[in-house]
């Protein structure tokens, strides 16, 4: 968690950065997971349950920046896509980083079938985001 909010913290202006923090992943509505890898944590991710029930967002996804390049986000992007469905999810979106800095996830997530959205639940218009979303 620490390396993941320094991450956000890293290039995106505090006003544009929408991680929840650990206690906020700690709470109804949320499904949070760690990918380990030989019992040390590698990565992690969560989906949050919006107003419609059937609508979730993505949230704090993110593998330890040394382990990158080795298929790790895309397996737990297929968890937590596997998941929701199974939790009765039919939409899934996010918000990423329009900088440079996120030009992977958002390959990532347009690999995986996600397409940029205007902002849903919660979030206006924001230079510094990227809002995408895929049917279930």
């Amino acid at each position: 968690m620490r390396r993941h909010t320094e991450a956000m913290h890293a290039d995106t202006p505090p006003e544009s950065i929408h991680m929840m923090d650990a206690a906020a992943l700690d709470a109804p509505g949320i499904s949070f997971f760690v990918m380990r890898e030989d019992g040390a944590a590698v990565g992690m991710g969560a989906f949050k349950r919006l107003s419609d029930r059937s609508h979730a967002e993505i949230k704090s996804m993110h593998v330890l920046e040394e382990l990158r390049g080795r298929g790790l986000a895309r397996r737990l992007l297929e968890h937590l896509v596997a998941e929701a469905m199974a939790a009765g999810v039919r939409r899934l979106s996010l918000e990423t980083g329009s900088q440079p800095s996120f030009a992977a996830a958002r390959m990532l997530y347009a690999r995986a079938g996600f397409v940029e959205c205007p902002p849903f639940e919660g979030y206006g218009l924001d230079p510094n985001s990227v809002f995408m979303t895929r049917g279930l």
